[in-house]
């Protein structure tokens, strides 16, 4: 399990498995939730590493009339 200590300052330190799991860079933005009692960091990704994040979706859509 992986554990951090919230400092003085309140900063945390993620740790490597997780950093690298997560392929995680040195100043990357991350998304800070609270969810149900607990803190989440979620990667923010650049458009650009989500091409193809969605392959097989359906996009045949009905759309309403003023929609082209």
């Amino acid at each position: 399990m992986n554990m951090v200590t919230v400092s003085p300052k309140y900063q945390v330190v993620i740790p490597k498995a997780v950093r690298e799991a997560l392929a995680l860079e040195p100043g990357q933005k991350l998304q800070v939730l609270v969810f149900e009692g607990r803190i989440e960091l979620v990667p923010v990704r650049r458009p650009e590493e989500l091409r193809g994040s969605l392959a097989g979706i359906d996009t045949r859509v009905v759309r309403d009339g003023d929609r082209g």
